[in-house]
């Protein structure tokens, strides 16, 4: 029998994201996302009552310089904090004329799209689709299911994260739960 110079698997990646657990991961409770949703009083309540975790994403750690693309993974859990479905705090980016990518792995939800000019759009996540953010639009990802909404994600390094536009500003639409099913409305703390 001949020796072999094969090296092992290296396992060292986690089976839900499928990234390395050398990865960047951020997570979110609910009582980072003061004022994002409608019912203040339903908000409190869910704070008080657990901080649950709202949504997490995972980023592979590379230099945000141009030329490089960020990619990694998002899982946003099922819930409500009143009607209104669970979801990412939602951004632009600092270089606002970038796109991005997401590719939908499990669970059910919507992207919210929306520019500064006030279009905006709601595009559908289902397994095995994607969806095109494109340059100019703040995106936020909505769980309208009953389990963790797991997508990809990819974008130019450099392109950095305007949260704050969001935090002062919000969307204009929300979406909530209506007789079971998902429905847009205008967001009533609109600036």
């Amino acid at each position: 029998m001949t020796e072999t110079n094969v090296k092992p698997f290296n396992l060292d990646f986690d089976l839900v994201t499928g990234l390395s657990k050398s990865t960047k991961s951020t997570k979110r409770h609910l009582s980072k996302m003061k004022g994002m949703y409608a019912d203040d009083a339903a908000f409190a309540a869910a704070v008080q009552s657990g901080d649950p975790l709202v949504y997490e994403f995972y980023e592979l750690d590379l230099p945000e310089t141009s030329g490089n693309l960020l990619f990694g993974t998002s899982i946003v859990y099922p819930g409500k904090v009143g009607n209104e479905y669970y979801m990412t705090k939602g951004h632009f980016h600092t270089i606002l004329e970038t796109g991005e990518v997401y590719y939908c792995l499990s669970g059910e939800g919507a992207m919210l799209l929306e520019n500064p000019e006030g279009d905006w759009d709601l595009q559908r996540f289902i397994p095995g689709q994607a969806v095109y953010v494109p340059p100019r639009y703040a995106h936020r990802s909505i769980n309208l299911g009953t389990e963790p909404l797991v997508t990809f994600f990819t974008f130019r390094a450099d392109a950095g994260h305007d949260y704050g536009t969001i935090e002062t500003k919000g969307y204009r639409k929300l979406v909530i739960e209506k007789d079971g099913k998902p429905e847009i409305i205008d967001n009533p703390k609109w600036k």
